[in-house]
């Protein structure tokens, strides 16, 4: 039987200073890593953590991978096609206690406009106060997504049958809340 993982009900945002959504993707012969610098959201937990919820809303012209070129590449209607579909969302739909600190968060993300569940491996990190009397918790998730799924297919063949920009995207979130009076 899992042990219950102590932490205080209530409403907690999302502190976008202290939180990074990073991914991955293999490009070539290596692979690309970025991250969103815009998140913003909630997690309301109640005393059975699996009944608790996630609601994340991300801006994604706020990508950043280190290139200018490529990042306003990405924005536009080969990849995420900001102008029409400016924010990504993730809004859980169920909980799985795995260990004390692990559990699977369940829940649907959407990109341009097309939704598809997703599993957050998760991590919870603690709870405990601030330097300016707060209380905060701390995750990590990780996930992998096909971005073709969403609709995000843009591509270049190359020799050989491979192409340019892989399809699977690996997401690695570190986040912190902090508990709303």
């Amino acid at each position: 039987m899992t042990t219950a993982t102590a932490v205080s009900t209530g409403t907690w945002t999302i502190d976008p200073t202290h939180t990074e959504v990073g991914f991955s993707v293999r490009h070539l012969m290596s692979k690309v890593r970025g991250k969103f610098e815009a998140v913003e959201g909630t997690i309301v937990t109640q005393e059975d953590l699996t009944a608790s919820t996630v609601n994340v809303t991300v801006d994604l012209n706020s990508i950043n991978t280190g290139t200018a070129d490529r990042d306003n590449h990405l924005r536009s209607a080969d990849f995420f096609e900001v102008e029409s579909y400016p924010k990504m969302t993730f809004v859980s739909t169920g909980i799985v206690q795995k260990s004390e600190t692990d559990f699977v968060v369940t829940g649907d993300l959407t990109i341009k406009g097309v939704s598809k569940p997703v599993e957050l491996t998760t991590e919870f990190l603690g709870e405990g106060g601030d330097p300016w009397g707060g209380t905060r918790v701390g995750v990590e998730a990780t996930a992998e997504i096909s971005r073709k799924e969403f609709g995000i297919d843009f591509n270049i063949p190359l020799e050989g049958g491979k192409v340019m920009v892989g399809d699977k995207i690996s997401i690695h979130i570190v986040a912190e809340a902090v508990l709303q009076a």
